[in-house]
């Protein structure tokens, strides 16, 4: 008497087929819970507030005018080097103006301010961040003449008079 000890490894057609089956409806559902799920997540986790725009310079008047002052950027050239029109009118003091050159980088505009002051012309550097559509003035330690900013990285974006952006009074 012989004895067979060997197994059979092979699989009948309709065997194979449930197995497949199994397999493609496992896989469909495993891929359809995950989306749910991560559809799901999306929608109780709280959105990133996407990285902040580098705001654009563009042309026109930033104006600031209220209790006997008046400060007023007319940029003529938004593109780097920029160019604008200057003045300053603070409440009793002399009005300054003139032609403003500079680069506008990260929201910052950063130049020489050349300007007529009772009759005498002067350069310094002045410093301005553009936020929601205004300019705010920049102060800094200056250099021993008082022209230009020691650190222009330094320079403190603090003025209580912003520069609305507005028309530009003909």
């Amino acid at each position: 008497m012989t004895h067979s000890n060997s197994k059979n490894t092979h699989f009948s057609a309709a065997t194979k087929k449930v197995i497949l089956l199994t397999f493609v409806a496992f896989s469909f559902f495993n891929c359809k819970n995950k989306k749910e799920k991560t559809e799901e997540t999306m929608k109780e986790a709280p959105m990133e507030p996407e990285m902040a725009i580098t705001s654009t310079l563009q042309k026109g008047c930033y104006m600031y005018h209220e209790n006997g002052s008046m400060v007023n950027l007319e940029i003529t050239n938004s593109e780097n080097p920029v160019e604008a029109n200057l003045t300053y009118a603070y409440a009793e003091k002399d009005k300054n103006t003139g032609t403003f050159q500079g680069e506008f980088n990260d929201g910052k505009l950063v130049g020489s301010y050349t300007f007529q002051s009772e009759g005498i012309e002067s350069t310094r550097q002045v410093a301005f961040m553009l936020e929601d559509n205004q300019f705010v003035e920049g102060y800094g330690e200056l250099n021993e003449d008082g022209t230009m900013f020691k650190d222009v990285n330094s320079v403190n974006y603090s003025s209580t008079m912003p520069l609305t952006k507005m028309d530009c009074e003909e």
